[in-house]
């Protein structure tokens, strides 16, 4: 039993309700054999009845390998099961038409063949239909079923009344066997749907994962690699000139090195977190250092921590962009309220007139956009046209909240 239960346990949950579904069709021979065998016994004479159970017994063994091998077709582990459909076809015809044949030609009652009669078919024709393709053919092989279990009695003489009696039964029995195994294997394809679904789901959330932590790192390190390569080549242009300064120079590159070490690992632990006022005091400081007349217009007090955040990253971005990108010569942050929202603008020039719009497409203000979705905020990044370049975003507040109010206060 701990081995069974062991068995049972290592199967995935798709894998489990394929095993019920295929021993619940495996069922129906048991089912067959059961209650449609042995009804011979009840009033045939014993070597009759033991030679019509074998034949219920050789067409349940039939039935039970097409079932198997259909539901194996409809998972796409082998070909249809043309062969053991006709197999089947033909056995449930055979059966029937002898079953019928012994009521009037032998020596079991009209009663005992129409029951043999309505099982056999019935079972059989809904079984085939496992095997069939569309639900057309499906309908078609229960009709048929129906109206050939009907023909074969009214031919061996049975009344128009009981022959329409077993077309009525047959049809119920054959449609609720062939819905049953149609339900049952859509079940278990939505079961595996589901389950590839949610690996895909789970796929999704680590590439999302990977992304997001590839743009964390971009704008972490994004700006101080700018530094670190703009004071190098101050320190080597200094030192080919006999400079002392060249040696701070490299002592700030040594610095900028080792923040950056340290807040690659805060990225790595999920622990990092921009602060805007750091943000705008480490921009205006590394642009001024590049030669760049750095202003900042506004104050960080009484935003939320979310907003901060956030805000914060977007300065650190733009403090990138403008050392990468142009050759500017003043760069102006400017930080207010208007009508409920939070404005954070941050200006530079040295663009060229006939500069084209910077793509919004790249890591760094894709990683800004999908951060300012999750708070309702915008980003709008474009060439002003004067040769200036303008990054703009946009955060509301809670109407009357007091980082709104304080805000308003300090913000000229």
């Amino acid at each position: 039993m701990r081995g069974a239960g062991t068995w049972w346990r290592r199967k995935s949950t798709p894998a489990k309700v394929e095993t019920y579904t295929r021993w619940s069709f495996h069922t129906f021979i048991v089912i067959e054999i059961v209650a449609i065998g042995l009804v011979p016994f009840r009033d045939a004479p014993q070597p009759f009845a033991v030679w019509l159970f074998l034949m219920v017994c050789g067409h349940a063994g039939i039935s039970g390998i097409t079932v198997s091998r259909a539901l194996d077709w409809q998972r796409g582990a082998r070909e249809q099961p043309v062969r053991w459909v006709v197999a089947l076809a033909a056995t449930t015809l055979a059966a029937a038409v002898t079953a019928v044949s012994t009521a009037a030609h032998g020596p079991v009652s009209e009663g005992v063949a129409t029951t043999l009669c309505v099982g056999i078919v019935s079972f059989g024709t809904g079984i085939s239909a496992l095997g069939l393709r569309g639900t057309r053919q499906m309908l078609w092989d229960v009709l048929g079923g129906a109206l050939g279990a009907g023909a074969v009695g009214f031919l061996q003489g049975f009344s128009a009344f009981v022959a329409l009696l077993t077309i009525g039964v047959v049809l119920l029995g054959a449609g609720f066997v062939t819905f049953t195994c149609v339900f049952s294997v859509w079940l278990l394809g939505a079961v595996y749907r589901l389950d590839e679904a949610r690996d895909t789901r789970a796929r999704l959330a680590v590439a999302e994962e990977r992304l997001r932590f590839g743009r964390d790192l971009h704008d972490v390190i994004g700006r101080n690699l700018a530094v670190i390569a703009l004071k190098s080549e101050l320190a080597v242009q200094l030192s080919q000139r006999g400079r002392a300064e060249a040696v701070e120079q490299m002592i700030e590159v040594q610095r900028l090195a080792r923040e950056s070490q340290r807040e690659v690992r805060e990225v790595v632990r999920g622990y990092r977190e921009a602060d805007l006022s750091a943000e705008l005091a480490g921009a205006r400081g590394v642009l001024t250092a590049a030669g760049i007349d750095c202003t900042v217009t506004g104050s960080a007090d009484g935003l939320p921590s979310a907003v901060q955040s956030t805000l914060g990253w977007v300065v650190r971005e733009a403090a990138t962009n403008v050392l990468r990108h142009g050759d500017a010569r003043r760069c102006a942050v400017l930080i207010q309220v208007k009508e409920g929202l939070v404005v954070l603008s941050v200006e530079n020039d040295g663009v060229p007139q006939d500069a084209e719009p910077r793509p919004s497409g790249g890591s760094g203000l894709a990683g800004l956009g999908e951060r300012l979705a999750e708070i309702g905020g915008t980003l709008r990044a474009a060439p002003t046209g004067d040769g200036r370049f303008r990054l703009a975003v946009e955060v509301p507040l809670p109407s009357g909240s007091r980082a709104a109010r304080s805000l308003s206060e300090v913000t000229p």
